[in-house]
């Protein structure tokens, strides 16, 4: 039977402590810090050296070239590309031309929104493909629904939509609790 090396394990500090080299600007050692947004780099001068950097890169990504696809605001080939949201379509040409446009369509479910009263409640996709529905005058109004709206009365509350979800129509309101097979 071989016996375990302790030494290995009793080392002073973390291995990879300091393994994110030297600030640019005032030559300290970068460490890994912690705010409300996640983690990142800063520099260990901190408050007197403000230098901090992404610990992750948020880079958009390009996923393939889609030859033959105009853009239509610089004739430049169209990509798609993966960003920090999500895939999305968007110009060869970029910085020079910003356009961008989402892989899929926004798909209108025609229904109102009982929030604002001006907007359409249409179907979206997050960045992992989950599907929701939204108001269509985000961000001046921020109603969103989880499962598919139907648009008829809460026979109870009276709220103006209600929600299709596992085969029985259900009152979106948290206070509501109306359920009905569909």
């Amino acid at each position: 039977m071989s016996k375990i090396d302790h030494s290995l394990f009793a080392a002073n500090e973390h291995a990879l402590e300091d393994n994110f080299g030297d600030c640019p600007e005032c030559g300290k050692s970068l460490h890994i810090k912690h705010s409300k947004s996640g983690p990142f780099l800063g520099c260990e001068g901190y408050p007197s050296c403000h230098f901090s950097k992404p610990l992750h890169d948020n880079q958009t990504t390009l996923l393939k070239t889609l030859e033959g696809v105009a853009c239509p605001e610089c004739a430049a080939n169209l990509a798609i590309k993966k960003g920090r949201f999500g895939m999305f379509i968007g110009c060869t040409n970029f910085p020079t031309c910003h356009y961008i446009s989402a892989i899929k369509q926004q798909e209108d479910t025609h229904v109102t929104c009982p929030k604002c009263h001006a907007g359409q409640l249409i179907a979206r996709t997050n960045k992992f493909g989950k599907q929701f529905f939204a108001c269509n005058h985000y961000p001046r109004c921020r109603y969103v629904l989880n499962f598919k709206p139907v648009e008829q009365p809460c026979p109870e509350c009276g709220w103006s939509v209600l929600i299709s979800k596992k085969g029985q129509l259900h009152c979106p309101q948290s206070g509501c609790g109306f359920k009905q097979d569909d």
